[in-house]
């Protein structure tokens, strides 16, 4: 009996140090920001008129959004088309992490300082599709090797 409860003994501690070990080792990475990317089709004729957009009330939310600590910056790309259905525009908004997708109420409050009533925001978002074509939205977060 006594040598069973060695026995036993020896195989916790043994699992204890396993387990310790295994709780030590570290990810060879680090989860870093989050980018919200946008795919953008512009229609034909509306480049310029969709880039003073993108130069105006766009660029205003997007540098409050900076100023108020909610993002930590945006990019606007021209993209090379490969078929005819593909995006002509990729828009990126960077976030620190992913918590800050949650503060809905201060972007809320941006965007009616910036472009007014929700009302004057849908008017505003029909305006814009006259210009181009959201083909669709991808969030990804950048992993940071060590």
């Amino acid at each position: 009996m006594k040598r069973v409860a060695m026995l036993f003994a020896s195989l916790m501690m043994l699992s204890a140090v396993m387990g310790s070990a295994f709780a030590q080792e570290a990810k060879p990475y680090r989860e870093g920001p989050v980018r919200q990317v946008s795919f953008i089709k512009v229609k034909p004729g509306q480049f310029h008129n969709y880039m003073k957009y993108l130069d105006g009330p766009y660029k205003a939310a997007m540098e409050a959004s900076i100023k108020a600590g909610l993002i930590t910056g945006y990019s606007v790309y021209q993209a090379q088309p490969r078929t005819p259905q593909d995006a002509d525009l990729i828009l990126a908004v960077t976030y620190p992490n992913m918590a800050a997708l949650d503060r809905t109420d201060e972007a809320d409050a941006i965007r009616a300082k910036v472009m007014g009533s929700l009302q004057a925001q849908d008017k505003a978002a029909m305006d814009r599709e006259s210009m181009r074509e959201l083909l669709g939205s991808q969030l990804i977060r950048e992993l940071i090797l060590k």
